[in-house]
């Protein structure tokens, strides 16, 4: 798999002097979905990057927004596309958008002006419990939300959806709605071990709608600390739902650091998908992020 050509679908980059992360900012708790990000609380570009995946063929890679503060939105996508002018990653940007905002078209569109934004993500995960929930409340069925989930096409952008299990019938619902939005579930649709059940029903319901796709990464959000046989099943499942040409390889680095290493993570998905064709193997590898997120890479 070291040959292969990865096109990495899920990275974050950040300069700490120059877009403020306040889940990066002290003072650090234990408390959380993420537990303490202390230890990747420091800059982190391409540089950076490179030097985890030198043992990896990357042939591309798409940036996803990293949580920067909500005000400095449009300052990171600038950002971004002013590092891939000069550096050549990333390749495509998914970039922060509150879809209940008011004002979230103007936003999208100044989003979409830029050449190498393919999308749009808001973390959206509710969960009752407080130790797994991202947001105070699901605003995934208010009539705000949805209806800025509805200007994505107008401009072009995909969606990078970060929900749980719970929410995913609703979400179906509207994703259904709206067949022309691609989809991309992130973090093969946030598992939780002891909502296993609910998790492979649910995220079903999402893979049996044409424009979905699903992300295999984030597993150390499943089991900290994680080993093979935790996140095999779930990656075996994630590829039976979708299929082979719906399912996305990615690091989430350095987020997925807390967990381990990229090589780790990397090594543990190859070994997973070791025994699909060679053809199914650089459909995930790359070929799929390549496609979905309208790269125009060759691989």
């Amino acid at each position: 798999m070291r040959e292969i050509p990865f096109v990495d679908a899920h990275l974050h980059l950040w300069d700490l002097e120059h877009i403020h992360y306040a889940w990066l900012s002290p003072p650090f708790s234990d408390e959380g979905p993420n537990g303490s990000t202390e230890a990747i609380a420091s800059n982190y570009g391409i540089d950076e990057y490179r030097a985890d995946a030198a043992g990896w063929n990357v042939a591309g890679a798409v940036h996803v927004d990293a949580g920067a503060d909500a005000a400095m939105a449009l300052r990171e996508t600038e950002w971004l596309s002013a590092m891939a002018d000069a550096r050549g990653l990333p390749n495509g940007i998914v970039a922060f958008a509150a879809l209940d905002d008011p004002d979230v078209e103007a936003l999208l569109a100044a989003h979409a002006a830029h050449a190498r934004v393919r999308g749009i993500r808001h973390i959206v995960n509710w969960h009752s419990n407080a130790k797994r929930t991202y947001t105070a409340r699901d605003v995934t069925g208010d009539e705000a939300w949805q209806r800025g989930f509805g200007l994505l096409a107008k401009y072009g952008l995909s969606f990078d959806l970060q929900a749980y299990a719970g929410q995913f019938a609703m979400l179906a619902a509207l994703f259904a709605r709206h067949p022309e939005t691609q989809v991309v579930i992130d973090h093969l649709g946030s598992p939780i071990p002891e909502e296993r059940a609910l998790w492979k029903a649910e995220i079903a319901r999402l893979a049996a709608l044409p424009n979905v796709a699903v992300k295999i990464s984030g597993v150390g959000f499943i089991h900290n600390p994680w080993s093979i046989e935790h996140v095999r099943p779930y990656v075996r499942d994630a590829i039976d739902l979708f299929g082979t040409e719906r399912c996305l390889a990615a690091s989430n680095v350095p987020t997925d650091k807390l967990f381990g290493a990229l090589d780790d993570t990397l090594s543990a998905y190859a070994d997973i998908i070791a025994d699909l064709s060679e053809g199914e193997r650089r459909a995930i590898w790359g070929r799929n992020t390549n496609r979905i997120y309208r790269l125009g890479l060759e691989v």
